[in-house]
């Protein structure tokens, strides 16, 4: 009884939940280790699943993954690097195996440096979820907060993608709302949210910030250390992703003008989020943050 308590099972499976996909990587995503699809049951948890479809070592009694696939906790260039993981693009409250499943998460492993911060509270690279399902087992409302008619084109693409997703959004930004903020970021570095940005990794989980020169803005790209790696152009895009303390995720389609916020808004697909933290955009190429 108690080796199955520290495995996460019950006393039997229990019913079909659906299924759910897993997929672990490393160095911020830029290396897929494991993609696969699992059918869960009520007893099923991240940990659970996990160890069904990767070959992993654990710690603490089973609650703590300490290697997959043979990576494993480890410095490199006196860098910490550990595992972390998201559901539905959400960092995990409790650990991998306190974590039931409830059927259509996405669950995402990544094995990173953390120096810069070990806390990145939401990422991109799950699209379209958190806004499909909700996330931590919740639906909630998604809301689109658009700044001025000078990105309104922006606002209707951002809006477009995410009803071709199936979501509905709502009116206004009722409480509970999974916000998206559309607009320059002149503009959106008043919300409480977003400003966490320039506040660095540590605050934001986000590898960009926005340096003022003058009266204009420009998007820096950051390295996995926190530091500055890559100023782009004035036109460039940023779609990112931030939580503030336990308040619903808020996504940032942003830029220093509103050409670059225009340039974001064509981000929201799998193919340019996939297993990416955040991503930004210049002259047609996507740049996935942290710049490596």
């Amino acid at each position: 009884m108690a080796a199955l308590a520290i495995a996460g099972c019950g006393l039997g499976p229990g019913a079909d939940v659906g299924s759910v996909s897993l997929t672990a990587t490393q160095e911020f995503g830029a290396e897929q280790l494991v993609e696969d699809s699992v059918e869960a049951n009520e007893s099923d948890t991240v940990m659970r699943v996990l160890e069904g479809s990767a070959s992993i070592e654990t710690r603490y009694g089973g609650g703590y993954v300490k290697s997959i696939e043979g990576i494993s906790e480890t410095q490199r260039g006196g860098d910490p690097y550990d595992w972390f993981f998201f559901v539905d693009g959400i960092e995990s409250p409790v650990g991998a195996a306190e974590y039931p499943l409830q059927g259509g998460e996405r669950i995402w492993w990544d094995f990173r440096d953390w120096k810069a911060t070990n806390h990145v509270p939401a990422v991109v690279g799950s699209w379209p979820a958190p806004f499909v399902d909700g996330y931590e087992g919740e639906p909630h409302p998604v809301a689109v907060e658009c700044d001025g008619g000078a990105v309104r084109g922006a606002c209707e693409e951002v809006e477009t993608a995410l009803e071709g997703e199936g979501v509905k959004l709502a009116k206004g930004s009722p409480d509970g709302a999974i916000r998206v903020l559309v607009g320059p970021w002149a503009a959106l570095r008043t919300d409480p949210a977003a400003a966490q940005i320039e506040a660095g990794p540590a605050e934001s989980g986000i590898y960009a910030k926005f340096e003022r020169h003058g009266g204009e803005y420009q998007l820096v790209g950051l390295d996995p250390d926190g530091a500055a790696a890559r100023r782009f152009g004035g036109d460039a895009g940023l779609v990112a992703a931030t939580r503030r303390l336990e308040a619903p995720p808020v996504w940032v389609v942003t830029g220093a003008t509103p050409a670059g916020v225009q340039i974001a808004a064509g981000l929201l697909d799998s193919g340019d989020l996939r297993d990416h933290y955040a991503v930004a955009s210049e002259g047609g190429e996507v740049a996935p943050l942290p710049v490596r």
